[in-house]
This record gives structure tokens, sequence and C-alpha cells, in this order.
């Protein structure tokens, strides 16, 4: 006879919040919805109720749900998710809506990138420089847009440290996290010369904080986004065409 044998006690907690958690953020359940009851859950991923409310208690830290005792577990509504926590914006990378949420993305690093850009064209040490410019340097040797998605990300992220600002540097590496998936999503829409304008995008950026010149570092920054911007309204167009042809 074959048994199954059980999973260890964190690996079912992290399977409950991750299925659970991507069932909520993909709308599957909705906002002042309850879930289904702790017998049934227990019974469905076959755990004890202490595990179970393990993984509530992770759900409700992220924003997603509230529990109270003879009410249940409710869904929150959206806007009181912790959007940058990173279970929660690798669940919203998966879902349906995650075109919106690229676009929301974009809308805010439009805010924020060229005033990093800028910060970091007037703080930069020396070796904040050399970070950058080492990032730079594998983003141009990068022979396709998924081997530049890492370069790409410590680029950006020696920008933010170079500002000497922890919250800013924190909030920007949060930000960062869909940058990887989103290139490699983007990856068909690349031929040669899409790929020189993007790294050529960030050599004008580079420049200007290698010449202490923070508002050229802004203008730079905002054209590059703008480049973003175009390429993600791109991506989802010919995956909107390429899902109606199936």
């Amino acid at each position: 006879m074959n048994y199954k044998t059980p999973l260890p006690r964190k690996s079912r907690h992290a399977r409950i919040v991750n299925e659970l958690g991507t069932q909520i953020v993909s709308g599957h359940f909705r906002p002042d919805q309850r879930l289904p009851p702790e017998a049934q859950l227990c019974e469905d991923y076959d755990v004890s109720r202490p595990v179970l409310r393990e993984a509530t208690r992770v759900l409700v830290a992220k924003g997603l749900v509230r529990s109270k005792p003879k009410v249940g577990t409710v869904v929150k509504p959206r806007h009181e998710w912790h959007l940058f926590d990173p279970d929660v914006l690798h669940w919203l990378l998966q879902s349906d809506s995650r075109h919106c949420f690229y676009e929301t993305l974009i809308k805010v690093r439009n805010i924020i990138e060229p005033e990093v850009a800028a910060m970091a064209a007037a703080n930069a040490l020396p070796e904040d420089v050399a970070a950058i410019e080492e990032a730079y340097v594998r983003m141009e040797q990068a022979e396709n847009i998924a081997s530049m998605a890492e370069p790409d990300m410590a680029f950006h992220l020696s920008i933010a440290n170079a500002t000497h600002n922890e919250l800013l540097i924190h909030l920007y590496s949060i930000m960062l996290l869909p940058v990887r998936e989103y290139l490699e999503r983007s990856s068909a829409l690349f031929d040669g010369g899409g790929l020189t304008l993007l790294v050529s995008r960030h050599k004008a950026i580079l420049t200007a904080i290698q010449h202490r010149d923070p508002l050229s570092a802004r203008h730079a920054a905002i054209a590059q986004l703008a480049g973003v911007d175009d390429l993600v309204t791109e991506t989802f167009r010919t995956e909107s065409l390429s899902a109606a042809d199936i």
C-alpha cells in the first residue's frame, strides 16, 4: 500500500497562504465575501485548525482579510491591501488584472523615478557612480532582454542607493520587484534595435549622474519611462490579439 507523505507544517501553511492569496487577488473571492468555513478549509487542505489559523494570520497581516469570532474570515476592499507586500505584488502580477496593475505601477514610477535620478545626481559618492556604471556595462553586454533584466534592476537600485535616503531606497527596491517579470514577458517584442534604444536611454541617465546634473538626470529618467509606458501598452495589446486568435 502506498501512503501519501504529509507535507511539513511550514509547507502546508505556505501552500494555504499562496492559494488563498492568489484566489483573493484574482477575484475568485470578492471584497466583503466570506471565505469558506474553517471546517471546510481544514478538510480541503487536510490541515489542523492551528495550521489554518496561522495561515489566516498571514493573510490578515497582508491586509487581504479580516477575521473575527462568530463572523469568519472576510475579504477586505482592494484599497486596504498591502500592495507593496512582496507576496501581494507577486499575486497581482499573476492575476488577470495585471495590465491595470502595470499601468498603475508606471504612473507611480513616473512620480518617483525622475526625482530619484535627480537626487542621485546631486548626492552620489564616487563609489555610487562606480556601481551604476558597472550595472550599465552589464546591460550593454546583454544579448537579449531576458538577460538584461538583472543588470537593469541593479542599475536602478544603484541609483536609488546613491540618494542616501533609506526610506526612498526601501520603497524603490520594492517597486523594482515586478521589473524582472515584466521584462521577461516583453522579450518577444524586442528586436536588436529595440534593445539598443532601451540601453541608450539608460546611458543618458548615467551620463547625467556622472556629470552631477540633477535636471538632466530627471529629464533622462522621464524619457526612459515614456519608452517603458509605450512598451507596456504594446505588450498587452499583443497579448490581447494573441488571445483573440485562440
